[in-house]
C-alpha cells in the first residue's frame, strides 16, 4: 500500500524566484483563463491517462468530452492554454493585433508555469500537446453571444521545431488555439489568476481554486454544498474521499487568494476572499434582492419561462455582482429567450 507523504509542504517550490532577463516580461504575465474553463470540467484531475468517454450535465448546460488515443488533455496540460491565454490578453491590453496562432518558447513556458527545464519536461510538452490537440469536446456553453452545440478542440492545430532532429531539445512549437476558445477571450470572458495557482501539488487544488475564483470573485464569501462542489470539480473521487481531500484543504489553508473552511453540520464548504486580488475593494453579499416590478419585466424579456428558476441560473452564472442587478438580470432573461424561445 502506498502511503502519501505528509511532510512535503502545501504548496510547491517557486522553482524560479529570479526569473532571466530575457524572460521576466513572460514571467510576470498576469495569468489569465478563460471562464468556461474555470466553470466546467474539461480537463482530467488524474495523472494517469483517461481514456473514457465523459459526460457532464448542470442545469440548462452539457457537454460530452471524447479523450485522444493518449487520454482526455489534463488540468497540467491546460498550462499551456493559461499561457497562451495571458500572452494574448496583454497584447489586447496594448492595443496590439491578436491571432488564435501563438509561437511558445519552450523553455519561457516552463517557467512561467514553475516547472523545472530538464529533458522530461520538453518530453512533457509534447505529450501534453498531443492530449490539448487530440481531446474534442461537444458543448452547448455560450461563449459571447453565441451559443455552440458542435465539437470542437482544445487546439486545432500545433507544429514544434526541436534542435538536432528528432532526439534533440523542443525550441519552440506554435499552437492555433480553437474557434471556441480564441472567441472567449476576445469577448474577454477571463479571469486572472494568482501565481502560486502554479504552486498547487495537487490537482483538485487547482481545480477547487478555479471554482471559487469564478465563483467567489470579488465577494468576500462564497458557500457551496460538498456535493454540489464535487459535480462540479469533475472528481472522479467517491464522496466520502473528496470530503476528506477538502478537510485536508481547509486545515493547511494554502489556497491562494481564499481561505477553505468546511462545516460539517451543513455539509457546505465555505470560501473567504484573503483581500489578496487586485481590482477593488471586496464585496459584501452575491447579489441584491430585486424588486418586485423587475419579476414582471422579465416576465416580457421571457414569456412562458418561470422567473424565479431563470433568477437561479443568473446568479450561479454572474461572476461578479453588477452594478445595476434589476437590469442586468432583465438583459439575461432577454437572451435566454432570444436563445431557446419558449419551453
Amino acid at each position: 500500500m502506498v502511503t502519501e507523504n505528509t511532510n512535503l509542504a502545501p504548496l510547491l517550490p517557486d522553482r524560479h524566484p529570479q526569473h532571466d532577463l530575457f524572460i521576466c516580461d513572460v514571467a510576470d504575465a498576469v495569468l489569465k483563463d478563460v471562464m468556461q474553463h474555470m466553470e466546467h470540467p474539461f480537463y482530467s484531475l488524474s495523472k494517469k491517462p483517461e481514456t473514457t468517454v465523459k459526460r457532464y450535465r448542470n442545469g440548462e448546460n452539457w457537454l460530452e468530452i471524447t479523450p485522444s488515443v493518449k487520454g482526455l488533455a489534463t488540468i497540467y496540460d491546460k498550462d499551456i492554454l493559461i499561457y497562451c491565454i495571458s500572452q494574448i490578453m496583454a497584447k489586447l491590453k496594448k492595443g496590439e493585433q491578436v491571432s488564435p496562432r501563438v509561437r511558445i518558447n519552450s523553455r519561457e513556458l516552463l517557467i512561467f508555469a514553475n516547472r523545472g527545464t530538464s529533458g522530461r519536461e520538453y518530453q512533457s510538452l509534447l505529450d501534453a500537446l498531443d492530449r490539448l490537440e487530440g481531446t474534442r469536446i461537444r458543448t452547448n456553453i455560450v461563449t459571447g453571444d453565441e451559443e455552440q452545440i458542435d465539437g470542437f478542440g482544445l487546439i486545432d492545430a500545433s507544429s514544434i521545431r526541436r534542435k538536432h532532429g528528432m532526439d534533440g531539445r523542443l525550441l519552440w512549437c506554435e499552437v492555433q488555439l480553437s474557434g471556441w476558445v480564441f472567441n472567449a477571450i476576445r469577448n474577454e470572458e477571463v479571469l486572472t489568476l494568482h501565481r502560486d495557482y502554479f504552486r498547487l501539488r495537487k490537482p483538485i487544488e487547482r481545480r477547487v481554486y478555479e471554482l471559487a475564483r469564478k465563483h467567489c470573485g470579488q465577494q468576500k464569501t462564497w458557500r457551496i454544498t460538498l456535493a454540489k462542489l464535487l459535480l462540479k470539480s469533475g472528481s472522479q473521487s467517491p464522496e466520502k474521499r473528496f470530503r476528506q481531500m477538502v478537510k485536508e484543504l481547509a486545515r493547511h489553508d494554502h489556497l491562494p487568494d481564499y481561505r477553505v473552511t468546511f462545516d460539517e453540520e451543513a455539509d457546505m464548504v465555505i470560501f473567504n476572499n484573503r483581500g489578496t486580488m487586485h481590482g477593488g475593494p471586496l464585496i459584501e453579499g452575491r447579489v441584491s434582492t430585486l424588486k418586485a416590478e423587475t419579476y414582471e419585466w422579465a416576465r416580457e424579456a421571457a414569456p412562458g419561462w418561470d422567473v424565479y428558476h431563470l433568477e437561479q441560473e443568473w446568479r450561479e452564472w454572474i461572476v461578479e455582482p453588477p452594478r445595476d442587478a434589476d437590469r442586468a438580470f432583465v438583459g439575461f432573461c432577454r437572451k435566454w429567450f432570444e436563445k431557446r424561445g419558449r419551453p
